[in-house]
């Protein structure tokens, strides 16, 4: 009986310690020892477009000056999207909200 609990224990402890491992196949970086920690490998990744829709996103983005910001790493800029609120405008949101609404927003700012 003692044999058997620690066959089973054991194989239990192998399989936790290879499931992760097994995660890792879908994707294109692979974790390794040493001390760059990952491998690379394009050949696992999976895209569900099509070459015509990435040249077409990309074309879009040249035209539209944002290709420029990936290709250096920069965070995108945001388009205007018109005249802000008064503080006015504001305050009297503030005051006219529900006991909810401002329960949701001080949970969102205090994070609980």
């Amino acid at each position: 009986m003692r044999i058997r609990t620690a066959t089973i224990t054991t194989l239990a402890v192998a399989a936790t310690f290879a499931l992760p491992s097994l995660a890792h196949a879908d994707s294109m970086y692979h974790p390794a020892n040493g001390e760059v920690g990952f491998t690379y490998h394009p050949e696992h990744f999976k895209s569900n477009k099509t070459r015509a829709e990435v040249v077409a996103e990309v074309e879009a983005a040249r035209k539209d000056g944002t290709l420029r910001f990936y290709q250096l790493g920069l965070p995108i800029p945001v388009k205007n999207a018109g005249p802000g609120k008064t503080r006015q405008q504001v305050i009297d949101e503030m005051r006219s909200e529900t006991p909810e609404q401002r329960k949701a927003r001080m949970e969102m700012y205090t994070g609980g």
